[in-house]
């Protein structure tokens, strides 16, 4: 069936999940797919308190790209920025479709992300980075950022499916489970072999949370600059291991 239109909805009482309500075909009748699946004792959060911007961090919850995009951005900026910058891109392009964004001209694209202010310090690598994980998404995935997740057969299906997005690497792909199981309830079969171990973003459930949260990685790279170590974030994607990443 041809989507001709969508309009995605947060049903933050409802205790089902939340849901695209997707119209398409001759009779343009809707149906429903679950965005973020989830048991029925889960609360689904209004909004993931990652940037400070209120429409940002609904964003992240509304859209399931816009969290992958987010993911993809934390890199050599903060937290704040990276997760702002999926919203900063909608508002520029009219809308977040991996589609469009995939066949968009490459110097459109980056000229989109250099526009004043810019989405990410490097503009281009990122710009280049965002239409590769678009494509992979409309390609591998008819276009539907949630099916990485809503199809997963079990928790090592799903870290597979994450690692295979280009620009997520062994950290984010586990500390996006950690988001997927602990604010979604998204909990496949074996969840819990693939969740991380130590605090991770998926941990951060209010701006206090996430200022104690960056305060304490800041202390630990603080440490292993002390003791003459580098700060490794193990896991890295080839291309990301350039920059670290604030997600671990």
């Amino acid at each position: 069936m041809t989507v001709l239109d969508r309009a995605r909805v947060c049903c933050p009482s409802d205790d089902s999940g939340i849901f695209e309500h997707v119209f398409g075909g001759r009779s343009h009748q809707p149906r429903t797919v679950v965005l973020y699946p989830r048991p029925m004792s889960a609360t689904t959060p209004p909004q993931l308190p990652f940037t400070g911007n209120d429409e940002a961090d609904r964003l992240l919850v509304e859209e399931p790209l816009a969290l992958l995009i987010g993911f993809l951005l934390d890199q050599q900026i903060t937290v704040q920025q990276a997760f702002t910058g999926p919203l900063e891109l909608k508002r520029r392009l009219g809308s977040l479709d991996a589609r469009v964004i995939a066949d968009m001209d490459p110097a459109e694209l980056e000229a989109t992300f250099r526009q004043r202010p810019a989405i990410h310090r490097f503009p281009a690598s990122m710009a280049r980075r965002t239409a590769e994980l678009c494509r992979a998404i409309a390609d591998d995935y008819d276009g539907r950022a949630e099916a990485v997740w809503i199809d997963a057969r079990d928790g090592k299906d799903l870290e597979r499916r994450l690692l295979g997005l280009p620009g997520i690497g062994e950290m984010k792909a586990r500390t996006l489970i950690g988001i997927l199981v602990k604010r979604f309830g998204v909990q496949p079969p074996g969840w819990e072999d693939v969740i991380p171990r130590h605090p991770t973003l998926a941990d951060v459930d209010s701006a206090e949370a996430l200022a104690a949260y960056q305060a304490q990685k800041r202390a630990y790279k603080a440490q292993l600059r002390a003791e003459g170590r580098s700060y490794d974030p193990s896991g890295m994607s080839s291309d990301d291991a350039d920059g670290g990443s604030t997600t671990a």
